[in-house]
């Protein structure tokens, strides 16, 4: 199965079980707005829903902390230069259990938020991990590969990746900080590419010696990776910008020299391996496209010679997928390497698998059972990432999927292979910049801004930012100076659609209810409200599953409004007090069951005063009269609302 691109009025087909997964979030730090509202409260959503579609037996939504890699090693250094006295893995178990406890704070479902290097999660992530570097290698996409890596000669010691800055060698890049082999924004390069490195132990510019390492073949899957994304583009309703952003790795290996570092074109081409040129008059700068990576850094290492400035256009290049440094998983031991542990990234790609893996047996089923969940026709998965990191989801972990049930050299059908759904979510920005605990505008703590808004209030902001298509700007007013402050706060928008507008319908449907003394009115629905409603549900859903989120909050606001005005016009009408009654709770009931996976604490309160079930959830009957969820017929009674009892609640500054 995957996730179709769907017809005009087609009703979508959600499937039988499925795995969510959100990124893993460093084990250096606590989580930031960023970390909450960009991903994991989206990824939460759609796990409720799918709980609630299709049964909460058949949804797994896992993550955990990424424990390993150099940003981890490279702020526990600085910590102990200032006194700290436990060791790493100390560091890491703290940071994680202050992650899991935050998004416990905001409500968010995990069935198992693991830690890769801690308990049953980090064994099974071991274990994962070995299996994992076996198939690919027995497949043939495993190769020994001499690369350079930054040594700083002042301290004796080699760097890893996060000890080592400098400016991105990708031609466009705007990112603020780049490091070893990766930028802030995620672009892929070789370490000798990096402009002007600055080792972060001496301050001073470090050298390159030649390190041995395994490395997966990614620039060889060009060719399949190029007809799955165009595969995905036809049949499919991924993101278009993330199939857009994926494009712009599926291309020959470029240079690009400014031409005002060239004073004879031929003179410069002839000293180049076989290429194609491109000087278009309106460009400052001629490309150069090469066949393969050998023959582009031929071409650099001329261009280094003649002291030649130049960028590099991004293409596909060998995934590291081993080190040196002691903190991380080991790579299983061979005869040409031994004693290396993983890159982060790598590993950090099939955690999900292990947390997978580690919840299945935390139920007491097989971990191998993993494989129905992650690979069965009618099964599902979906991974919520950032942009940042579309090159290694969307590419390196595709081609690495495919390495591992498919040899090198044997055909793919990539319309046959089952890999992954990637829900990618550009930035979420604050005061409409970027903020990152890297860069110079820190953002603010998640935890810290539960201290001003209900966690529901920033669920319902944060869903409805667009993230699916554009990078949106957070701005709280708490974080404001009073001079900059226009208007209402634009984070309790959305909130205020609940705890006003919503509150109000409810709270006076039960009111008036038990003013008259009866119980619910067994009347039929109007037909009017029955098609109001049907229409909301088919393009909630529809939204829902193409994780358009942002636009449930319309249809959301569009429902609950109307149904609030059509109880306004017609509250005074004694003659059709009965009827209204009918209609504003089926069209409560059915508002519960939507915002449900949103708001869920505030429904679940709604589903206890009507005395109902679980089965409430079931979207099966989601069209169904009230009285059908009644276990004891026409003797069925609400649960007593008692005076300014509120079912979603704000700060107490709020009212």
């Amino acid at each position: 199965m995957i996730s179709k691109r769907l017809g005009k009025d087609e009703r979508p087909r959600f499937p039988k079980k499925a795995v969510v997964t959100a990124g893993m979030p460093y084990g250096n730090k606590n989580l930031h707005f960023g970390h909450v509202g960009g991903m994991f409260i989206h990824a939460d959503i759609f796990a409720r829903f799918l709980r609630d579609r299709i049964g909460k037996k058949n949804v797994i939504f896992v993550s955990g902390t990424d424990c390993y890699g150099s940003p981890i090693l490279e702020s526990y250094r600085k910590l102990k230069e200032k006194g700290y006295e436990k060791n790493i893995e100390d560091y890491v178990r703290e940071n994680h259990l202050s992650q899991k406890k935050t998004l416990e704070k905001y409500g968010i479902s995990l069935n198992l938020f693991g830690a890769s290097a801690l308990g049953e999660t980090g064994e099974c992530h071991n274990k994962t991990s070995q299996e994992v570097f076996n198939i690919l290698f027995k497949n043939g996409y495993i190769k020994k590969m001499s690369s350079l890596q930054f040594y700083d000669e002042e301290k004796k010691t080699f760097l890893n990746g996060r000890q080592v800055t400098g400016k991105c060698p990708i031609a466009g890049c705007s990112s603020d900080k780049a490091y070893a082999e990766e930028c802030s924004l995620g672009h892929q390069y070789m370490a000798s590419e990096l402009i002007n490195p600055i080792s972060a132990l001496s301050g001073k510019k470090p050298v390159l010696k030649s390190v041995e390492n395994w490395y997966f073949t990614l620039e060889n899957c060009m060719d399949v990776m190029k007809e799955l994304n165009e595969f995905l583009k036809k049949n499919t309703n991924r993101r278009k910008y993330e199939l857009k952003a994926i494009d712009e790795f599926l291309k020959k290996p470029y240079v690009y020299v400014p031409k005002k570092y060239i004073n004879d074109l031929s003179d410069l081409e002839s000293k180049f391996p076989k290429h194609e040129t491109i000087d278009e008059e309106k460009k400052s700068f001629v490309t150069f496209i090469f066949e393969n990576l050998e023959y582009r850094d031929k071409a650099k290492e001329i261009l280094d010679s003649l002291s030649i400035n130049y960028t590099s256009g991004k293409t596909l290049v060998p995934f590291r997928m081993s080190g040196n440094i002691s903190w991380g998983v080991k790579v299983p031991d061979r005869d040409e390497l031994k004693d290396l542990t993983f890159w982060v990234w790598p590993e950090s790609l099939w955690a999900p698998i292990s947390f997978t893996k580690a919840y299945l047996k935390s139920i007491g089923e097989n971990p191998e059972d993993f494989h129905s969940w992650w690979e069965d026709e009618d099964s599902m998965v979906y991974q919520f990432i950032g942009e940042d990191n579309i090159y290694f989801y969307s590419i390196a972990e595709m081609a690495m999927f495919i390495g591992l049930k498919i040899a090198k050299g044997e055909t793919v059908d990539v319309s046959k292979v089952k890999l992954p759904h990637i829900v990618s979510n550009k930035h979420v920005l604050f005061m409409d910049k970027k903020a990152s605990s890297s860069s110079e505008i820190k953002p603010p703590m998640a935890d810290e801004l539960l201290e001003h808004y209900s966690k529901d209030q920033l669920r319902m902001h944060f869903m409805s930012l667009g993230l699916s298509s554009k990078s949106v700007g957070f701005k709280p007013q708490v974080y404001m100076n009073e001079e900059e402050k226009e208007g209402a706060d634009p984070v309790l928008k959305e909130g205020n659609l609940l705890t006003n507008v919503f509150n109000r319908l409810i709270r006076s449907c039960f009111y008036t209810l038990q003013s008259i003394g009866e119980n619910i009115s067994k009347d039929e629905v109007s037909k009017e409200i029955k098609e109001l409603t049907e229409k909301t549900v088919v393009e909630y859903e529809r939204h829902m599953y193409n994780q358009d989120l942002h636009r449930i909050a319309y249809v959301l606001d569009d429902y609950i409004r109307k149904m609030n005005k059509y109880w306004a016009n017609n509250i005074k009408k004694e003659e059709l007090k009965i009827q209204l009654l009918a209609d504003c709770f089926y069209a409560c009931k059915v508002i519960a069951i939507l915002v449900h996976p949103i708001a869920p604490e505030g429904c679940e309160m709604i589903k206890e005063y009507l005395n109902i079930d679980d089965e409430l959830w079931n979207w099966d009957k989601i069209f169904s009269p009230l009285s059908t969820y009644f276990k004891d017929g026409d003797n069925h009674k609400f649960k007593f609302l008692e005076p300014k009892v509120d079912f979603f609640l704000k700060k107490e500054y709020q009212y």
